[in-house]
């Protein structure tokens, strides 16, 4: 099982961190151990001082492809979940300043949620998906789908261009705007329309 996380994926993120818009999709991994056990808390890792939150909708595979043409996407997944990419914000901006990888940053142990899935025919549309992320109980993020630079079907034609896609594989689909620092005793909700889909307590 691997995670394939795309980066600057919403105009709006890639303004608030005043980065530059990518041509292609920008991708980066997080190996397993970066999953947070269910029913565990977040343990802000004692390398940072500012970890971020960052709430992406989820793709499950569930079969194995390769250079899968867009047209044929949507056979490779039934399931959409919610997580969120945890950041080790001073580290990465560290890391990047060296020209970097950002692993460091991005996939230490419990970096990556994963919450409930989804049926993906429980959607009129996975094009239009509303999901937000509540700290102690007040919205920080909030998007859509609809505005993601590049939508699910095409990630899943891009990434499977370098990377054999396997079942159980999850695509994290990138972050809109609103990304901020966790800290000790925060409570993290993540909803799906208005399906709760986890919660977590930061330590």
């Amino acid at each position: 099982m691997k995670l394939i996380c795309i980066g600057r994926n919403y105009t709006d993120h890639i303004e608030e961190l005043e980065n530059e818009k990518p041509t292609d999709p920008v991708v980066f991994m997080k190996p397993d151990t970066s999953i947070l056990l269910k029913k565990q808390p977040f343990f802000i890792p004692d390398f940072s001082d500012d970890v971020h939150h960052e709430i992406e909708v989820l793709i499950k595979i569930k079969k194995v492809g390769k250079h899968i043409d867009r047209r044929f996407a949507h056979k490779y997944y039934d399931e959409i979940g919610l997580g969120i990419d945890f950041t080790a914000r001073d580290l990465q901006s560290k890391l990047k300043s060296k020209g970097l990888p950002w692993e460091k940053a991005k996939a230490f142990d419990g970096a990556a949620v994963i919450g409930e899935w989804i049926a993906k025919n429980e959607f009129s549309d996975v094009n239009n998906i509303n999901f937000r992320l509540e700290k102690n109980e007040e919205i920080v993020q909030q998007g859509n789908t609809q505005f993601m630079l590049w939508k699910i079907d095409e990630l899943i034609e891009y990434v499977s261009q370098y990377f054999t896609l396997k079942i159980g594989d999850v695509i994290f689909t990138g972050t809109p705007a609103g990304v901020g620092a966790v800290k000790t005793n925060d409570n993290l909700s993540g909803f799906i329309e208005e399906k709760k889909m986890f919660s977590i307590k930061v330590k």
